[in-house]
């Protein structure tokens, strides 16, 4: 039986935000990836996360205030095209999505619980941007643990993680496959021990 849904998960790729154009998302493309974000399962319906939407003038306010100032803070030998770069990484793509995780004190559910649906909120937040045909990429790197940049997403520094940077914009040229874990080493059938 053939169903559209799975064939898309088993081909999705990330594009890599090298391979993004700038243009701005349209208003309801941003509004259709954010609905289909939250719908993750949440124990407890405490919506431990949140997302951030950086684009338009944001991306460079972002770059110039924390990204630029942060590295050259903590990287003193960095040259200027070495901090040029990291001042214009949110100009890579169209919008990019920050996600973040933000437990809620509970006497049941574990933060554990809560950092993976955070998690789950961005894998959909890239599944969604791809599925309406745009590239994405999730990433991490130095910022997403960088006090200033939690703060100024609205985090609480010393309890809220971002969980990743979500880079979404038109593909500038499809995505090539990648190498993936073979399924005999990553996936199992578990068998009860013969008494």
């Amino acid at each position: 039986m053939t169903n559209h849904i799975t064939d898309f998960l088993q081909t999705r790729r990330s594009t890599l935000i090298k391979l993004l154009g700038n243009q701005t998302l349209p208003a309801d493309d941003i509004q259709t990836i954010l609905a289909c974000g939250v719908r993750v399962p949440d124990h407890g319906v405490l919506g431990p996360w949140k997302i951030m939407v950086i684009q338009n003038e944001a991306r460079a306010y972002l770059g110039k205030t924390i990204l630029r100032d942060e590295f050259a803070k903590n990287n003193p030998e960095a040259t200027q095209e070495g901090l040029q770069f990291e001042e214009d990484r949110f100009m890579r793509a169209g919008a990019i999505f920050a996600v973040l995780a933000t437990p809620k004190d509970h006497p049941k559910i574990p933060i554990w619980e809560m950092e993976l649906s955070a998690g789950a909120v961005a894998m959909n937040i890239v599944t969604a941007a791809q599925s309406l045909g745009y590239g994405a990429q999730w990433v991490s790197e130095w910022y997403s643990y960088n006090d200033r940049m939690i703060e100024a997403l609205g985090g609480r520094i010393g309890v809220d993680k971002i969980a990743g940077f979500i880079y979404v914009g038109e593909k500038l040229q499809a995505p090539k496959e990648r190498r993936r874990p073979e399924s005999e080493n990553v996936i199992g059938f578990y068998t009860p021990p013969v008494a």
